[in-house]
């Protein structure tokens, strides 16, 4: 009993059995007299496939490439890796170490490749081969990159966001040492701060909190400040009051939503069946 073909070779006979096809109506096409670009249009293709097809005399079968890529950086990575774990971690004194050895590349190569190490924790430790300095010390094994993605503006934004007692001791010692930064600190502070004030409703709080909020070094949270100071009254109230206006703008927001699904789609007496309806 023959083996049943996985789906990635049932998709690939088809891609097959489709360019087969594709080859045929372009030969026949031709032999009726079309231009290049009218069986190119025809068909829905590329002029150079149908000159490809023109030109062999039997259908080309797809051949997979052999070509190898790699990197301009590739020889100058042990080197980089063994600086990076010797403590030495500026990028353009680095860059400049390797250009001034024969490197070609730019300045953006070699930080996108030091980007996983500084954010590794702890560093990524190399093996004994890639103990090789400069090209031309010895053989230049392919370097493996930090398995640990790099941290994004989103991550640390969730992080700050997150109830603290809800962490787990890996995401608070990264908070942690998020707040230890100097360009972070400041920020991270007035968000706990804000946080705290809403969450826990501390109207008293709210003065202290715009104070620092319009004297920071963030511009964002100076306008942030400035637009809460101008609808001082709603917001004061929304922190000090146990009723809140939210059910409603819920309502409206969700009525919108469904307006703007069915514009230009149908009429109002679909759209009010649709309202009653949800």
């Amino acid at each position: 009993m023959p083996k049943p073909k996985s789906p990635h070779e049932q998709q690939r006979e088809a891609k097959r059995t489709q360019r087969l096809e594709n080859y045929h109506q372009v030969y026949g096409l031709r032999k009726e007299g079309h231009t290049i670009k009218d069986i190119a249009h025809h068909l829905g293709m590329g002029k150079r496939t149908v000159y490809t097809y023109l030109s062999h005399e039997s259908f080309p079968e797809w051949q997979p490439s052999s070509r190898q890529y790699g990197s301009g950086l590739d020889p100058y990575k042990p080197y980089l890796i063994e600086q990076w774990q010797q403590g030495k971690r500026h990028a353009k004194r680095l860059f400049e170490e390797i250009f001034s050895a024969g490197f070609t590349g730019s300045y953006a190569m070699v930080a996108r490749y030091l980007q996983p190490l500084r954010q590794s924790d702890p560093p990524m430790r190399p093996a004994p081969e890639l103990l090789n300095c400069l090209p031309g010390r010895g053989p230049a094994p392919k370097v493996k990159s930090a398995n640990q993605k790099p941290l994004s503006a989103r991550r640390v934004e969730w992080l700050i966001l997150q109830h603290p007692e809800t962490l787990e001791d890996e995401q608070a010692q990264l908070l942690e040492k998020l707040a230890a930064q100097p360009d972070l600190s400041e920020p991270i502070s007035l968000a706990q701060g804000f946080l705290k004030l809403v969450r826990q409703r501390l109207p008293e709080q709210l003065e202290d909190c715009l104070k620092k909020a319009m004297n920071a070094s963030t511009k964002a949270f100076r306008s942030f400040a400035k637009g809460l100071i101008d609808d001082y009254d709603a917001v004061k109230a929304g922190v000090t009051l146990e009723v809140s206006n939210g059910q409603v703008e819920g309502q409206n927001n969700r009525l919108k939503m469904l307006k703007r699904q069915m514009f230009g789609r149908a009429g109002l007496d679909l759209l009010a069946k649709r309202f009653i309806l949800s």
